[in-house]
């Protein structure tokens, strides 16, 4: 199996739903972090073998959303491009998708993307409005039309809300808040304690722009109605206080629960793009990649407790390659609620949590949270469901280069009951 290297990236600020980006389309976003990538690299559109793009809430009007990704961004018509959905984790899908086809010789430049307006989620009309409407277009006269409005289901009318729905295990039938609610009830983590991650990640997003960290990384985009830039995240606080956080009720269970809309990541949208090569194509094209994608791994489990899918995930990394958290400097651990990424830190560390869901494997501790998410992670930067996979690789290798690190995982759960994880390494 061939090398594969991580030449270059770029994202979009992640904007909260319903504000800057709003009117962007899920084309617009991925078009703008495919074009940038390609005047960064410098490379001629012409050698892209494949662009792969992740993504949730596909849009109807742009069915195979990265073909038309694809093409918007002036990628000639012979470059084949296709989607994949693997819910939180499909932009780290685009990345297998990328890795297995140049470490098989198959490929020697892939864009792999993930990419999300969650803005765009639709409202869904129900199915009884739906063939009502069908039976409407039948009717030939006036007449009959008219007849015909007598039969509309009135009480069907209000449209079903496609992001709840989304959000919503129809195994389990638990939103992914209730399954964090589970995983703070399993962990006795408690409300305070989910509070401070929360803050930590606010100030650490607001600190990390203040030092220029984020300036490389994010674009500038033009997005409609009113085509003003934007070149920042939105989402974060960086006057976050316990005090203020403690203020919020809980969502998901309003009499016990633990569970804020302050301590869950964000609703966002944002796309993030990488580049990926061959060792030889990278020579060729004088690059200075910024790491190697070593390799990646999923995991299944219950998912009434999907969050604790990254312990799964990273297990099977570290089994493979004999690796423990010694040997990793820097962690990018998708927050998707403050509670799930502290039952991962808790699960890691416990013995007895091995020995009943790991075969009996040694629990490899927990990894320093000094070394987790520096500079902030989804709680204050939003998580636009397929594009989180592929910023939380950029984000983690680009650190890696600033601070001289070697090694990183970067790591989330997956609503439905799976984990995903990827092994990276500066070069």
């Amino acid at each position: 199996m061939r090398k594969v290297l991580i030449a270059d990236g770029v994202r979009t600020p992640f904007t909260k739903a319903g504000t800057l980006q709003a009117a962007a389309h899920t084309v617009d976003l991925g078009r703008y972090v495919t074009a940038e990538l390609m005047v960064r690299t410098g490379i001629d559109p012409s050698q892209v073998d494949e662009l792969v793009a992740g993504n949730v809430i596909q849009p109807v009007d742009a069915v195979n959303v990265a073909r038309v990704i694809a093409l918007r961004a002036h990628l000639p018509n012979s470059v084949p491009a296709y989607t994949v959905h693997r819910n939180c984790a499909s932009g780290i899908q685009a990345l297998a998708e990328g890795w297995m086809m140049i470490a098989s010789g198959r490929a020697e430049c892939v864009i792999c993307l993930g990419v999300e307006s969650m803005s765009d989620a639709p409202f869904i009309v129900k199915r009884s409005v739906r063939a009502w409407l069908t039976e409407l277009q039948k009717k030939k006269s006036l007449g009959a039309k008219v007849g015909h409005l007598k039969k509309l289901p009135m009480k069907d009318l209000f449209p079903d809300i496609g992001l709840i729905l989304g959000l919503t295990d129809p195994v389990s039938t638990l939103n992914m808040g209730q399954t964090a609610e589970n995983l703070a009830r399993d962990f006795a983590i408690s409300r305070t304690e989910q509070d401070q991650l929360a803050m930590t990640s606010n100030l650490r997003v607001a600190a990390a722009w203040e030092a220029g960290r984020f300036d490389d990384e994010v674009m500038t985009t033009f997005p409609p109605p009113t085509f003003d830039p934007v070149s920042r995240d939105n989402g974060h606080r960086a006057d976050s206080t316990l005090e203020k956080l403690a203020t919020l009720k809980p969502v998901f269970d309003r009499e016990n629960g633990t569970v804020t809309a302050a301590n869950s990541s964000q609703i966002t949208d944002g796309a993030c793009a990488v580049l990926l090569t061959s060792e030889d194509f990278a020579k060729k094209s004088a690059m200075k990649p910024l790491g190697a994608m070593v390799d990646f791994a999923f995991g299944g489990l219950d998912p009434s407790r999907m969050g604790l899918g990254p312990v799964y995930s990273t297990h099977r990394i570290f089994e493979k390659h004999n690796l423990g958290w010694d040997a990793i400097d820097l962690v990018e651990l998708n927050e998707a609620f403050a509670a799930q990424a502290i039952a991962c830190l808790r699960a890691w560390d416990s013995k007895e949590f091995y020995k009943r869901e790991m075969g009996g494997a040694k629990a490899p501790g927990a990894p320093d949270w000094n070394q987790v998410n520096v500079n902030g992670g989804g709680v204050a930067l939003g998580h636009p469901v397929g594009a989180t996979g592929t910023r939380i690789v950029l984000t983690l290798l680009r650190e890696l280069n600033r601070t001289g690190g070697k090694n990183g995982i970067a790591t989330l759960c997956i609503g439905g009951g799976q984990g995903a994880t990827v092994l990276v390494e500066a070069v």
